[in-house]
């Protein structure tokens, strides 16, 4: 496919809908996120629309804020509705998660106050096949700014870009410390915003709410201090929706992955935090088997987190990583691990792709089976082919990439991207810059337990679309049961990991 067919086949298949948005920047890290997301709620008129994964209403926004508001999330909330009786708040999160967390004493009494509150509404959203889940991160404000991306208003979230070793305002709402972590969104004002705010909104019609109507006549909702990369330039929207009884599938952000892998001339970078799909291992495949092709490089974490993902997840990769690199002739493919100057792991949650400098992609989705096919997903990207600001466009693509990689590295910007210049080569400016503290380590390929290559051949948790959930799902829990007392040593040290 040329580039030229790849930019005509992502139009065509890989956007739900493509609006324009008057500003837009990516935000990196949840420190930046918290505190432009509370700026922007602050100026809410009429309607907040809260749409994750997880919420947890006990977490601090980090920093304390300019305003008088609470520094937890559940209060700020209610003194939000409570200091103006026009604005409704709706918050939907996937069912099954929230149980982890819906019972915890405080949310526990904020819940119920808020059910009793005629402004806030909440509800969890079930409408997914069997071991599916919701995974959509957006918020929207009175639909004219939005927030997209990989970052759930929940524990174990919160961060700076530092990744400091020692970060005391790195801890759950019980004051237990958690490590560092990376993670990514972006802000969109405009008729952008409009338009994920009608997906937020269809979201929650078929989670059992009531109808909502778009909200009008709101300008000024942009967060106070957060800098535009972009402005006025089109964005497009790509989901992910798994087959249902009611509900036709939508695989738009595979498309857009495909399209996008071979769209590449120079470089492809990305940021996830599972790499375990087989179709975008062969979309990366075809790319490294010519002569020409891009360099690719793909930041994961040192592991999956969970008791069972660290096992299937990390095997699949050990897999999809072990084949690319025999297909990879020209050396031209690279996976890496952030490590903090003190040599933690940076748990990596961010799911970003840039190609090239032309091309900006975040959202929820990860290189993984689920996130192309069977869970809910949502991602918003930035093309700098269609901007008519395409000069422009192209060097802040370039800044937000460059930015991304040095944070990784531990060097400034501008050393990264003179470095960079120079070479011509991402993965060259990798290797020369790599040092022994906050650096990028590469990824080794460890062994393959048996238990984990039943569990990457099942695809237990990572199955390719709600078809492969049903049938055999009897015979896989049985297997799943026998497997766990007979693996239960290994099964028991990987819980334990992070």
């Amino acid at each position: 496919m040329t580039s030229e067919e790849a930019k005509g086949a992502t139009a065509r298949r890989a956007f739900w809908q493509t609006a324009q948005a008057t500003r837009a920047s990516v935000i990196v890290d949840a420190d930046a996120y918290f505190t432009a997301v509370r700026s922007a709620m602050l100026k809410a008129e009429r309607r907040i629309l809260l749409v994750g994964w997880d919420f947890d209403a006990r977490i601090r926004f980090g920093k304390e804020g300019d305003d008088d508001g609470p520094p937890t999330v559940g209060a700020f909330i209610t003194w939000l509705v409570d200091r103006n009786p026009g604005l409704h708040i709706h918050i939907l999160r996937w069912d099954v998660g929230a149980l982890k967390t819906l019972f915890h004493g405080r949310t526990l009494l904020t819940i119920l106050r808020w059910i009793r509150h005629r402004q806030v509404h909440l509800k969890l959203d079930g409408h997914h096949p069997v071991a599916a889940s919701h995974h959509q991160k957006i918020i929207v404000i009175d639909d004219c700014v939005a927030f997209c991306g990989g970052i759930d208003m929940t524990r174990d979230r919160w961060d700076t870009r530092a990744h400091d070793d020692q970060e005391p305002r790195r801890v759950e709402p019980d004051g237990k410390p958690y490590g560092p972590w990376h993670d990514a969104a972006m802000a969109l004002e405009g008729p952008a915003a409009r338009a994920l705010g009608d997906a937020c909104r269809e979201r929650w019609r078929v989670s059992g709410g009531r109808q909502l109507e778009p909200v009008t006549g709101t300008e000024d909702c942009w967060p106070e201090g957060l800098r535009a990369d972009f402005a006025d330039l089109p964005v497009g929207i790509s989901r992910t929706l798994p087959r249902m009884h009611d509900q036709e599938p939508v695989y738009e952000i595979e498309a857009l992955y495909v399209a996008l892998i071979a769209r590449a001339r120079r470089i492809i970078y990305a940021e996830s935090q599972y790499f375990a799909s087989r179709r975008v291992a062969e979309a990366i495949a075809r790319r490294l088997e010519e002569p020409d092709g891009p360099e690719i490089v793909i930041v994961n974490p040192t592991t999956a987190n969970g008791w069972l993902e660290p096992i299937a997840m990390d095997t699949a990769r050990v897999r999809l990583v072990g084949a690319l690199r025999e297909r990879d002739k020209y050396n031209r493919f690279r996976l890496y691990h952030p490590f903090t100057a003190g040599g933690e792991p940076i748990y990596v949650h961010a799911k970003v792709t840039i190609i090239d400098d032309q091309v900006i992609r975040v959202g929820s989705s990860n290189f993984n089976n689920r996130s192309l096919r069977l869970d809910t997903e949502c991602d918003v990207t930035i093309d700098a082919a269609t901007s008519d600001r395409e000069a422009e466009t192209t060097l802040a693509i370039a800044a937000i990439r460059d930015g991304l990689v040095a944070e990784h590295l531990g060097v400034s910007d501008t050393i990264f991207s003179a470095k960079l210049a120079e070479s011509g080569s991402l993965i060259g400016t990798i290797t020369a810059l790599q040092s022994s503290g906050r650096s990028l380590r590469d990824y080794v390929l460890p062994d393959l337990s048996s238990l984990g290559e039943w569990l990457a051949d099942n695809k237990v948790l990572d199955p390719e679309g709600p078809d492969e959930m049903f049938e055999p799902l009897s015979k896989r829990r049985s297997l799943l049961f026998h497997l766990r007392h007979r693996h239960g040593r290994l099964l028991r040290r990987s819980a334990s990991e992070p």
